[in-house]
């Protein structure tokens, strides 16, 4: 496994190309391409990883790619073990940013377009649960249509992203220069893979770095330069990603249940990663969520 560069079969005809994806599981690999990416879950959940950045994805989700931007949608273990057909369907837009906009971006009309573009190269989430569901229309509009339609419809599209969406999440930690050489894509694919696999159980330094062929001091050292955070940190993210979804589900019977199920040896322990990471206490994550 590696981070693959992906080829999207962008034709001499057509500036933006679309591709839906009605599968038993989302596309498993880490993978780039020099295309920007629009994508809309339209079901299916598991994790992102984008860059050195990792979060839940659910239906209803919409996101922009940044053109290079090392990325995997990992479907929940729980499509594994019922694998229909349906399981994963989502939207991608793909399209060149140069090659699309370059006799464009100058037109005064673009201007408000060329401002978000200019963002998005570590992506973008969109926030507002009301506005994702604006935004499905307009996408199904641009994957529905063809040559000329189809351009007009996706450059309304990102007029619709520039001025009237005014809450963008930034699929970002913050380290502006973060990339993977193909060589080392390799190795971090192999690591992201082990650990969204076995993140219920204990991962020593040891394991994790055997993984990828090298010593558990040069992982630290190793993971710690290409992810700007501790491997722990990383799987941390991970667990309680995975603790979240049991909650939205229902899939728990205990707090404590919850933090055996998700890899930690004490509810203590889950407890304070938990709201280090979400800013709530368990209890306090599963009133907010009834309540909403």
């Amino acid at each position: 496994m590696k981070v693959i560069q992906f080829t999207v079969p962008m034709s001499t005809d057509d500036s933006v190309v679309v591709e839906e994806d009605i599968l038993p599981n989302f596309y498993n690999y880490l993978h780039r391409h020099k295309e920007m990416q629009v994508t809309l879950i339209v079901k299916g959940s598991g994790t992102l990883i984008a860059g050195n950045y990792t979060q839940s994805f659910e239906p209803g989700n919409v996101y922009v790619m940044g053109a290079n931007q090392p990325h995997i949608f990992k479907s929940d273990p729980l499509h594994f073990l019922n694998m229909k057909d349906d399981n994963a369907h989502a939207i991608h837009i793909f399209f060149d940013h140069e090659r699309i906009l370059k006799n464009l971006l100058h037109l005064q009309e673009m201007e408000y377009i060329k401002k978000f573009l200019d963002k998005t190269q570590h992506g973008l989430q969109v926030l507002d649960l009301r506005v994702q569901d604006e935004l499905a229309p307009l996408i199904k509009k641009v994957s529905s249509s063809s040559g000329f339609n189809r351009l007009m419809s996706f450059l309304q599209l990102l007029q619709h992203f520039s001025k009237e969406i005014k809450e963008w999440k930034s699929l970002s930690t913050g380290f502006s220069k973060y990339s993977f050489p193909d060589s080392e894509g390799i190795r971090m694919n192999d690591i992201f893979q082990y650990t969204m696999e076995h993140y219920d159980k204990q991962i020593s330094l040891q394991q994790v770095a055997a993984i990828a062929h090298i010593t558990p001091h040069a992982f630290c050292k190793y993971f710690k330069k290409h992810t700007r955070k501790t491997y722990m940190a990383f799987l941390n993210e991970i667990r309680i990603n995975e603790a979240c979804k049991k909650i939205i589900s229902g899939d728990f019977s205990s707090i404590a249940g919850i933090a055996y199920a998700t890899g930690f040896n004490s509810a203590i322990n889950f407890n304070r990663v938990f709201k280090k990471t979400t800013g709530l206490s368990p209890s306090e994550y599963i009133r907010s969520y009834k309540t909403r």
